[in-house]
């Protein structure tokens, strides 16, 4: 019942949220902030749960005749992204605390029903049901950046609609034809997760099968080519949509790889997995060089966000315990730095209203505090030692070492890559000449107490997770075990490339 519960509460929160603006234009945002805190509260109740199980599960029928059920679980890695989408989520919240002061009640209707979407995709296990919370996500998001987005945001949402609309039908088309091969088989339909891993599938219509799903999952992790609706995205949408996509939806496209492309499709992932490899490698190497190219601080942010979750890629398909555990801390560091810089980001429009790099220089010794923060969340990106990022590329650039070394060799150019564009932007914007002239009159102002709180948070976090990894590993490890034995190792087939 506790996973109704928390769908349930950031339903009806949004509704709240919404009612709560003809009351007071500014009861909205605390709506929303107490939605999220006892949705964090709830999450941290199951972690005293039995990890070699389901920690908590509700099946209840929906559509029989249809093999459709309501069916709800988490594990220890759903339970690890759960946590970080109610965290993340008070984060959004704080970032749009004084950013948003038009309909303040439909933007966080739509920012905790997003967040209702995506607490769904981690925990549904009927892909009915889960196709229908993968599209939750989708609309709420879109009113988010082409309402409240900047200059260009009717271009960038009608994209990123396109983009994952598009997708997510494709995904629908594969898993009807999946359960159609059920009720070929088994003679009944069942959109269930566990009877669809029981579904026989081979030759070339399985692949054809399991690409409607890789597309689906790459187009929102997002990967090359499936990538460019993304830096728009960010460039165009307010700071609280920008934390809520690069914190948590990036991440329900890499679950999707994790939990359904190669557990359902085992000998099509192995033998995709040369292609996927490369993709991953491609997309490290590429974006990384295309973030220098950028002007605009969100698209560079963009950009060095698709470079790093070609790690996550690149641990799924190396498909050992490694590289899976390198893919998960991956997204869970990345959550919170990627989520940090584009809150920086945004704040630094909100106060001089540009996001232009050669108008910037010289903050430093204007805003420290902002500095400071810059600093360390860049050098998290980075993947400086003792920080969670850097556990989570290093894991998985050692898994995959043993899928694939070429290729492994190139991701980790990478590394190099992210060091110099993240200790450019810092040269760019924090040191040089200041020159409030450029700024039109807009007061540049450091951050606050209650902006420094957020941030110390994800600091925190961060730096948990880089010296103590093992709490986290611990609890996704007996789901990847369980995964890793139920799909077979892929790294046989990856290693003969």
């Amino acid at each position: 019942m506790i996973l109704v519960v928390l769908i349930s509460l950031f339903f009806v929160g949004g509704l709240l949220a919404w009612l709560a603006e003809f009351i007071d234009p500014k009861l909205p945002r605390l709506v929303a902030l107490l939605v999220c805190l006892l949705s964090l509260l709830l999450m941290l109740s199951l972690l005293g749960g039995d990890n070699g199980s389901w920690l908590a599960s509700v099946d209840w029928p929906w559509l029989p005749s249809f093999g459709i059920s309501f069916y709800l679980a988490v594990d220890g890695l759903s339970l690890l992204l759960l946590l970080l989408t109610a965290f993340l989520g008070v984060i959004a919240v704080a970032s749009a605390w004084d950013e948003i002061t038009d309909q303040p009640g439909f933007f966080y209707f739509n920012l905790l029903w997003t967040l209702a979407g995506v607490v769904g995709v981690f925990t549904a296990l009927d892909l009915f049901l889960f196709f229908f919370f993968w599209e939750v996500m989708l609309i709420p998001m879109y009113f988010i950046i082409a309402i409240w987005g900047h200059e260009n945001k009717n271009y960038a949402a009608m994209k990123f609609f396109i983009f994952t609309q598009v997708s997510g039908l494709l995904m629908l088309t594969a898993i009807l034809v999946l359960v159609y091969f059920h009720y070929v088989q088994f003679g009944a339909v069942s959109f269930r997760y566990q009877d669809l891993l029981a579904v026989a599938t081979s030759g070339p219509l399985e692949m054809w099968v399991m690409l409607g799903f890789f597309i689906a999952f790459t187009t929102k992790l997002p990967s090359v080519p499936f990538h460019s609706w993304l830096p728009d995205a960010h460039s165009q949408a307010p700071t609280a949509g920008s934390v809520i996509l690069a914190g948590i939806l990036l991440k329900t496209g890499a679950y999707g790889l994790i939990r359904f492309t190669v557990p359902l499709f085992p000998e099509a992932s192995m033998a995709f997995a040369p292609v996927a490899i490369t993709l991953a490698a491609i997309s490290i190497l590429y974006c990384a060089k295309v973030a220098f190219a950028q002007d605009d601080i969100k698209r560079l942010i963009a950009y060095t966000s698709v470079s790093h979750m070609g790690f996550v890629t690149l641990g799924v398909y190396a498909w050992n315990e490694q590289a899976l555990q390198g893919a998960v801390m991956t997204m869970l560091a990345h959550g919170l730095s990627a989520a940090a810089l584009f809150m920086l980001a945004g704040g630094l429009q909100h106060r001089i209203h540009t996001r232009h790099m050669p108008d910037m220089g010289g903050f430093w010794g204007q805003v420290p505090r902002m500095s400071v923060v810059a600093l360390f969340f860049s050098i998290a990106a980075l993947g400086m030692p003792g920080l969670g990022n850097f556990i989570g590329e290093f894991l998985a650039l050692l898994g995959a070492f043993q899928a694939n070394i070429l290729m492994t060799v190139l991701a980790a150019l990478g590394l190099i890559f992210a060091s110099v564009y993240s200790l450019w932007v810092i040269q760019k914007v924090f040191h040089g000449e200041y020159d409030d002239g450029k700024f039109q009159g807009h007061r540049l102002s450091d951050l606050d107490r209650r902006e420094m709180t957020f941030y110390i948070a994800m600091m925190l976090g961060l730096v948990w997770m880089g010296m103590y990894p093992q709490s986290f590993l611990a609890l996704s490890q007996p789901v990847l075990d369980s995964l890793l034995a139920g799909a077979g190792a892929i790294t046989a087939v990856a290693g003969q490339m």
